[in-house]
């Protein structure tokens, strides 16, 4: 990038906007389009799947138009939005552990649940047999047919962390360090605006909880409180490596983990290894996100940020 850069107003405005589109182009169909409801919910989501992809398009013009580029060419717009092709498996591997690390306790639980089940259904089925292996097969394919067709999975772990962390990180990041923003205020400053983007499930919410509004009110401050501490941890990855796929698997494990499970009644095994992920994951948060490990050269990177040589 060049030397000048935009100013703080400007950023946040551009940041606040681009937040403001990305909800309010979801809605756009039905409100300003004036089109009818969609017949069936998977057409509903297939249509907010286009509505968060143009979003995601206006919100990489937008900012490439405002951003102090060097060079316009491609390799060079993608760079600054973090879409690399070199270091791809230290960006998938180390930030998916480090985030793992957090939900240790949930993962035990899991394993527990699964070898009690495999129990129960060895049990059932008369033991360890070519029969049983048989069967779980047919039963693991269905399962995986079924799960590729559900519209649900494609929104939370494909389209909304890819069209999130676009928005999100990619392209606010930029604008808000080349605003003059400190990194550390940016790693605070930029999940507000992604809480606010989340603020659209309040209406949702409030139908859910038989139009309570104090209870209603109780779940999205959690989900918003949820989503400033996991904004922050990913907006962190993002300008640590300079690399948009450590964000990115990182947000898709969250969505499928959902909240951590830090105790279990009854079993003691979860506190432990909730502690100890916990334990890990301060120990190796910044060993595992060191800029060494995401690019051959850390004098010359070719990372948007630049701060691999420690600026």
């Amino acid at each position: 990038m060049d030397d000048g850069g935009v100013s703080k107003a400007v950023a946040v405005v551009a940041c606040a906007a681009t937040a403001l589109f990305y909800v309010a182009i979801l809605y756009a169909p039905t409100l300003i389009l004036r089109l009818p409801p969609p017949p069936s919910f998977k057409n509903f989501m297939i249509r907010r799947f286009l509505c968060a992809a143009i979003s995601s398009v206006v919100s990489i013009a937008v900012s490439a138009l405002l951003l102090p580029m060097k060079s316009r060419e491609v390799s060079s717009l993608l760079s600054v939005y973090g879409i690399r092709t070199d270091h791809i498996w230290q960006a998938m591997v180390f930030p998916l552990s480090l985030t793992a690390l957090m939900y240790a306790g949930s993962l035990v639980l899991k394993v527990l649940m699964l070898v009690s089940s495999l129990r129960e259904d060895m049990n059932y089925g008369g033991g360890f047999s070519f029969v049983y292996i048989k069967n779980v097969s047919q039963e693991a394919v269905a399962c995986t047919r079924s799960i590729a067709s559900n519209v649900l999975v494609w929104r939370n772990y494909v389209v909304a962390p890819i069209t999130e962390e676009l928005v999100f990180r990619a392209c606010m990041i930029p604008l808000l360090l080349c605003g003059g923003f400190q990194k550390s205020t940016v790693i605070f400053l930029c999940p507000i605006f992604f809480s606010l983007a989340h603020l659209n499930h309040l209406m949702e919410v409030y139908s859910r909880q038989n139009y309570n509004l104090i209870k209603a009110f109780k779940v999205i401050g959690l989900q918003l409180g949820y989503t400033v501490v996991f904004g922050s941890y990913a907006s962190f990855l993002f300008i640590q490596t300079g690399h948009f796929l450590a964000p990115l698997v990182a947000h898709a494990f969250c969505n499928f983990m959902g909240l951590p499970v830090l105790v279990s009644r009854g079993k003691g095994l979860i506190a432990v290894a909730s502690v100890a992920g916990i334990v890990g994951f301060l120990c190796l948060l910044f060993p595992m996100t060191h800029p060494d490990l995401y690019n051959d050269r850390t004098d010359n990177c070719r990372c948007w940020q630049g701060y691999c040589s420690g600026n």
